[in-house]
């Protein structure tokens, strides 16, 4: 069920809890919707990213948060986000999280009428991928809001999970039991969920993500965002542009019959070409026609697998990205190497602002595990009853914080202006072990 009902924001002054933060998409999104958040990241580099962006941040263990410093979280937060890390449930991974769905499933059953927090941690211990289990602080975080003397044992209003679409089966059972078993203090949820395509909301990337969107009851129904963006059909680019050079491919036009039914009235998707072609901030812009070989397929034409042209949507980004081949084309017959991707191109084709302040290391695996913030804003409009972004909401060069802005963010969020101190999740622990699951022998896991 898709958004057709009037905009009429439901809460007056929401303001964000963003769990497992990374970089800062879903706080970009609130940013560009005038929503204050609060970010809680453990890898010591996305906070550094956050710190230069100006973005509020607690350096520190979502679980360790919720377990030893909740009564610290300002009371004023009345809505819950947050996705939590996909390793083992991406179809990237070795398959953890997938082959304990159900374990979870019973362990959601366990926490809604209040089972205990310290027993249930014990036996999670016992999983093969503690990542697995992380898909299940939401939840434990909107049952502690109703047990914090804080908040006033006020519940959180809207809740905002996002994922890869292996974890789609979780979040039809968290639907489930917001709706008919409710927390343990007895509140209830109106609750949607599907799986959304990121180029139907204006991102220059084909990506699909498990969502769900509740309300507190008596705040209304919720409603997936509507999507503003044709639909990426490769098999349909690949018909009507075969091998084209990149000067010479197109995307057919609604004229041409690009779209059928309720994707009329939408607009084309946007291509890498949209994003990076023109100069901005301090981006020169790539003016060169290119083609994209990346680890990923292109459906429907196994001759040009991983390949995509300037004119395309990206692949979906991944920390992988900085690998990505560019090739750029004189004519159809001279192609040469070119630079590859910047973490500015990077993060555009994930729908960050021009110039955002990527910091510290690994930054390509930053920007691809970042939620993209355009889509992102759509949630969030979406959950809160506010009008949808538009395409350009964050097109504007980001302007990043100063240095006295970022010291006093770094002394809320680590404890010291300029360093980490021994409240912050230790470097040794920042890695968790890899999954002892791997795939059967001879068949090869294919990327989220």
């Amino acid at each position: 069920m898709t958004s057709t009902a009037s905009h009429k924001p439901i809460l007056d002054q929401p303001f964000v809890l963003d769990l497992f933060a990374g970089p800062g998409g879903l706080d970009v999104a609130g940013h560009s919707l005038d929503i204050p958040s609060l970010g809680i990241e453990w890898d010591r580099s996305a906070c550094l990213t956050r710190y230069a962006a100006g973005l509020d941040t607690l350096h520190a263990d979502v679980s360790a948060v919720r377990r030893d410093a909740f009564e610290s979280l300002p009371p004023e937060i009345n809505v819950l986000a947050g996705g939590p890390p996909c390793q083992t449930y991406s179809v990237a991974g070795h398959g953890a999280g997938r082959q304990a769905l159900d374990r979870v499933k019973k362990y959601i059953d366990r926490l809604m009428p209040g089972d205990s927090d310290k027993k249930i941690d014990e036996e999670l211990k016992d999983l093969p991928d503690p990542r697995t289990a992380l898909v299940l602080e939401p939840l434990r975080y909107a049952i502690q809001a109703t047990r914090s003397p804080n908040r006033e044992n006020r519940p959180y209003d809207v809740i905002v999970l996002e994922q890869v679409p292996a974890v789609a089966p979780l979040w039809e059972h968290y639907a489930k039991v917001l709706a008919e078993t409710g927390l343990p203090d007895g509140t209830r949820y109106k609750v949607v969920v599907g799986v959304l395509d990121t180029e139907t909301y204006g991102v220059p990337q084909t990506r699909s993500r498990a969502v769900l969107i509740a309300r507190r009851e008596g705040l209304g129904q919720p409603s997936l965002p509507s999507p503003t963006h044709r639909s990426y059909d490769a098999k349909e680019w690949n018909r009507n542009n075969g091998t084209s050079a990149p000067d010479q491919a197109r995307q057919p036009t609604l004229d041409e019959g690009g779209t059928t039914g309720s994707d009329d009235d939408r607009l084309p998707w946007r291509s890498m070409r949209d994003v990076l072609s023109d100069s901005v901030g301090s981006h020169p812009g790539r003016v060169t026609p290119f083609l994209v070989r990346s680890n990923y397929g292109s459906s429907g034409n196994p001759g040009r697998r991983g390949v995509r042209t300037d004119q395309q949507p990206a692949t979906t980004v991944t920390g992988r990205i900085s690998r990505f081949v560019v090739f750029e084309h004189l004519n159809e017959n001279i192609v040469y190497e070119g630079p590859r991707f910047s973490m500015n191109e990077a993060g555009m084709l994930q729908s960050f602002p021009p110039d955002y302040p990527w910091s510290g290391t690994a930054q390509a695996q930053q920007v691809g595990n970042a939620v993209p913030p355009l889509f992102g804003a759509h949630l969030l409009s979406s959950a809160l009853g506010l009008p949808k972004p538009t395409p350009g909401a964050l097109a504007k060069p980001w302007q990043p914080a100063t240095e006295e802005q970022r010291a006093k963010l770094r002394s809320n969020g680590c404890g010291a202006p300029d360093n980490c101190t021994d409240k912050c999740p230790q470097a040794k622990d920042q890695v968790p072990p890899p999954s002892s699951m791997r795939p059967r022998k001879g068949k090869k896991a294919s990327a989220k």
